[in-house]
C-alpha cells in the first residue's frame, strides 16, 4: 500500500475535522452568509497558508498555529459552502418563488400513496407549471394530499399528475411546545402542500420513473406480502414489517406510544441496531473460511453489498443510512488491516453524511444514534467493570444490562430536551426485548428465504407470530405501569448543555481523577438548579388562556401558576393520540397540571370570567337581549355555529373574536371579512396557530 494512503487511513484526525466543519454549518444556517464573502475570506485562507511557507524557518516555528487555524477556517467555510448549496430556497427555478404565477402544475409522485384517515399522501417533486407568460421548468418538492372521495385508481409512483391549485406553504400547528412540523420537512427541501379534490387534477399518461427505486420498491412489496401471508395478527405483521424493512405505515398508534413509554421504541425504528445485527451475523459466518486467501476481498465486497441493499430496502431513512456508512469505514479498515480508533471511524461516517446532507445534524435520530454509540464505546467497559460476576449466564445477562445504562448515559440530556420523558423500566425492557427482537429478526429473513417451500414457511411464521404477541404484549403490558415513565420534564437548550457538562465532568473525574473535572461537572449541575428554579418561579406567576389550533376540534386551557383547567371537546380527553400531540407538550412547556376547581375561574355558560377577564364561548346558534352593550374581552367561536358577527356587534363591545380549528375555513373566511369590515380585532387559529392571551 503506498505511503500517503497509509498515511491518510492512520493519521488524517477525523475527529478533529468534523468540528469546524458543523461549525461552518451552524454559522451558515444562522447568519446566511454570501458566497462571496465565503469565496472572500476562503481565498484569505490559503494566501495565509501559501504565504507561510515562503516564511524562514524561525519565523515559521513562532508561528506554527498559523496553518492550523487557516485549515480549521477552510473547514468552516467548506461547511458553510455545503448548507448553502444544499438549499433550494436560493435557486431561481424553485416553485417557491412562481407558486402566485401558476395556473396548473405538473409534478411526479416519487413514493406509492400513504393512507391517512381522510387522504392519501404522497411526496412530488414539481417538473413544471403552466403560467400566463407559459410553460414554465421549475424544481421543489410539494406533499400532495389526495381526497378519498373520486380518488384515481392509476396514481401510484411515477405517476405524473397535472393539478389546477397552487401549492401552500406548510404550516405549523401554532400551537405552544408543539413539534416544529414547517422546520422538519424545510430540512429535507419541502416547503409547499396542496390539497386536491378529484376535479382539481388529473393523471397524464406519461411517467416518469427510476428503474432502481422501482426495483426496491417493488422488492419492499413483495417482502410485505410475505410477511402478511404468513405473520398472523395484524399488529404482528405490522411490527414485523417494521423490525425487518421499517415500513411503519401499519402499526397501531397505541403500540407505538407503549414501545416509546418503555424506552424500546428503536425497535421498531429501523436504525443501527438491526444492521449491528445482520453485520454480526456476517462476521460469524465467514469465520470457518479464514483460512482462504480470496476471502480477504471477497469478505468486504459481500457484507457491504448485503449492508447496502439492506438500507437501500429499509428505504435509506437516515437513521439505516448513517449505520451502513459507519459499518462501511469499519469493513474497509479491517480490508486493508488497518483498525483505526471507532472514534475516528464516527467521525470519518458523520463527515461523510453531513456532507451528503448537512440537515442530518438536526435530525434527533442522528444525534441520538451517535451519542448512543460513543456513550457505548466510552463507558460500557466501565459500567461492566462495576461488578464481577463468576455464573457465566448472569455475566451474559450483565454485559448486555451494562451496554443499555452506556448508552443512556449521553443520550439522556437529548431525550429530556426532545421527547420531555424518560422509561424508568428501560434496563429491564431493553435486556428482554433487544434479544428477542433479534431472533425475530433472523425468524423473518428466515421466513422469506423458505417462502417457496409452504410447509416450512408457515411453520416458521406461527413460531415467529408467537415471539412478536410475546413481544407486543410484554412491552403494553409494563407501559400499563403508573410509574412505567417519568415525564413532564422541560428542559431548555441551556440546561441541556449544562447536563451534558454535568455528566461529561463527573464521568472524566471518575475515571481519570481529575479534580478539575468534577468542579467543573458540580458547578454545572448547580447552575443547572438555579436556571430551573428560576423557570419554576416563572410558571408560577404565569396567569394566561390558550385556545389550541386542533383540527375538528376546540380546546381551551385556562392556566393560573402551574395549574390548569381544561374546556373543550371531551373527546380530547380520552384520545392519548390527540392528547400527546396537541396538549402535552404545551403543558409541557407551561410545567402545569390539572386541577378540577382553579381559583380565579367562574363558568356560567356560555361566559366564562377567569381572573378578572370576561369570555363569551359561542358553539351553537345564541340570540341575546340587553338594554346596553355587554363588555367583554373575548368571544370564542367554535363548531360552526349559525352567528352574525354584526348582530353580535350591537350586543357586545367585545376586544377580540376568536375563530378556533372546529370551524370550517370558508366560515372563518367569512366572519374575518365581517369582522374587517366593522373594525373589529379578529384571530384564526387554523391561519395564525394557538390564540394565547396573558393576564
Amino acid at each position: 500500500m503506498p505511503a500517503y494512503q497509509l498515511y491518510f487511513w492512520k493519521k488524517i484526525p477525523f475527529v478533529r475535522l468534523i468540528i469546524p466543519l458543523i461549525a461552518g454549518i451552524l454559522l451558515q444556517f444562522i447568519f446566511a452568509f454570501s458566497p462571496f464573502n465565503l469565496l472572500i475570506t476562503a481565498a484569505l485562507a490559503v494566501l495565509i497558508i501559501f504565504v507561510f511557507f515562503l516564511l524562514p524557518f524561525a519565523v515559521r516555528f513562532t508561528l506554527r498555529w498559523v496553518p492550523g487555524i487557516s485549515i480549521n477556517l477552510l473547514l468552516i467555510i467548506i461547511g458553510a459552502f455545503i448548507i448553502y448549496n444544499k438549499d433550494i430556497t436560493r435557486k431561481p427555478g424553485w416553485i417557491g418563488n412562481h407558486t402566485t404565477d401558476s395556473v396548473s402544475v405538473l409534478a411526479t409522485l416519487q413514493e406509492p400513496l400513504i393512507e391517512k384517515a381522510k387522504t392519501y399522501k404522497a411526496l412530488a417533486s414539481v417538473e413544471g407549471i403552466n403560467s400566463k407568460d407559459g410553460w414554465k421548468n421549475i424544481t421543489g418538492n410539494v406533499l400532495i394530499y389526495f381526497s378519498k372521495d373520486g380518488i384515481k385508481s392509476n396514481l401510484k409512483y411515477g405517476s405524473q399528475v397535472l393539478f389546477y391549485k397552487s401549492p401552500q406553504q406548510i404550516k405549523n400547528s401554532g400551537n405552544p411546545g408543539s413539534f416544529n412540523y414547517k422546520q422538519y420537512n424545510a430540512f429535507q427541501n419541502i416547503y409547499h402542500q396542496v390539497f386536491l379534490k378529484s376535479s382539481e387534477y388529473v393523471v397524464t399518461n406519461t411517467t416518469r420513473e427510476n428503474a432502481f427505486n422501482k426495483w426496491l420498491l417493488n422488492v419492499r412489496f413483495a417482502v410485505i406480502k410475505k410477511l402478511r401471508q404468513y405473520i398472523q395478527g395484524d399488529r404482528e405483521a405490522a411490527v414485523a414489517e417494521a423490525l425487518l424493512i421499517g415500513y411503519r405505515n401499519d402499526l397501531d398508534k397505541d403500540l407505538v406510544q407503549a414501545y416509546s413509554n418503555t424506552g424500546v421504541v428503536h425497535i421498531i425504528a429501523i436504525s443501527g441496531l438491526h444492521l449491528g445485527m445482520i453485520y454480526g451475523a456476517l462476521i460469524f459466518m465467514f469465520r470457518p473460511f479464514k483460512k482462504f486467501s480470496c476471502i480477504k476481498w471477497l469478505k468486504p465486497i459481500f457484507i457491504l453489498s448485503v449492508l447496502w441493499v439492506f438500507t437501500a430496502l429499509a428505504g435509506g431513512v437516515p437513521s439505516i443510512l448513517r449505520s451502513a456508512v459507519m459499518f462501511s469505514f469499519i469493513v474497509l479498515g479491517e480490508a486493508i488491516d488497518r483498525k483505526s480508533s471507532i472514534y475516528n471511524t464516527l467521525a470519518a461516517s458523520a463527515s461523510v453524511m453531513l456532507c451528503i446532507n448537512p440537515y442530518y445534524l438536526w435530525d434527533v435520530g442522528f444525534q441520538l444514534s451517535y451519542a448512543a454509540v460513543i456513550s457505548i464505546v466510552t463507558f460500557a467497559k466501565p459500567v461492566y467493570n462495576w461488578f464481577y460476576i463468576k455464573n457465566k449466564i448472569l455475566d451474559i445477562f450483565w454485559k448486555l444490562t451494562s451496554v443499555t445504562i452506556a448508552a443512556q448515559i449521553l443520550t439522556v440530556p437529548i431525550i429530556f430536551y426532545v421527547f420531555h420523558q424518560f422509561s424508568n423500566l428501560f434496563i429491564i425492557t431493553n435486556c428482554i426485548i433487544v434479544p428477542l427482537s433479534s431472533v425475530i429478526l433472523f425468524a423473518e429473513l428466515a421466513l422469506l428465504t423458505t417462502s417457496f417451500m409452504p410447509i416450512a414457511a408457515k411453520l416458521i411464521g406461527f413460531i415467529t407470530s408467537s415471539m412478536l404477541a410475546f413481544m407486543n404484549r410484554f412491552i403494553e403490558w409494563v407501559s400499563s405501569f403508573p410509574f412505567a415513565i417519568y415525564d413532564g420534564i422541560q428542559n431548555n437548550l441551556l440546561e441541556t448543555f449544562l447536563l451534558y457538562v454535568f455528566i461529561i465532568g463527573i464521568c472524566y473525574w471518575l475515571l481519570y481523577k481529575k479534580k478539575q473535572s468534577l468542579f467543573i461537572g458540580l458547578s454545572a449541575i448547580l447552575v443547572f438548579v438555579i436556571v430551573d428554579a428560576y423557570e419554576n418561579f416563572i410558571s408560577r406567576q404565569q396567569q394566561k388562556v390558550i385556545v389550541y389550533n386542533i383540527p375538528q376540534h376546540n380546546a381551551i386551557d385556562f392556566i393560573s401558576g402551574k395549574k390548569y383547567a381544561f374546556v373543550g371537546d371531551t373527546t380530547l380527553l380520552h384520545d392519548e393520540y390527540l392528547q400527546n400531540f396537541h396538549l402535552k407538550l404545551s403543558r409541557t412547556l407551561h410545567r402545569i397540571k390539572p386541577l378540577n376547581n382553579l381559583t380565579g375561574l367562574y363558568m356560567s355558560y356560555p361566559f366564562v370570567q377567569f381572573q378578572g377577564k370576561r369570555i363569551l364561548l359561542i358553539d351553537k346558534p345564541l340570540k341575546f337581549k340587553s338594554p346596553s352593550k355587554i363588555f367583554l374581552d373575548a368571544i370564542v367561536v367554535s363548531r360552526n355555529p349559525r352567528i352574525s358577527i354584526s348582530e353580535l356587534a350591537t350586543v357586545f363591545n367585545c376586544r377580540q373574536f376568536i375563530f378556533d380549528a372546529s370551524n370550517s375555513t370558508w366560515k372563518i373566511s367569512q366572519w374575518k371579512k365581517d369582522c374587517d369590515s366593522l373594525h373589529l380585532r379578529n384571530y384564526s387559529t387554523p391561519d395564525q396557530g394557538a390564540f394565547e392571551l396573558n393576564l
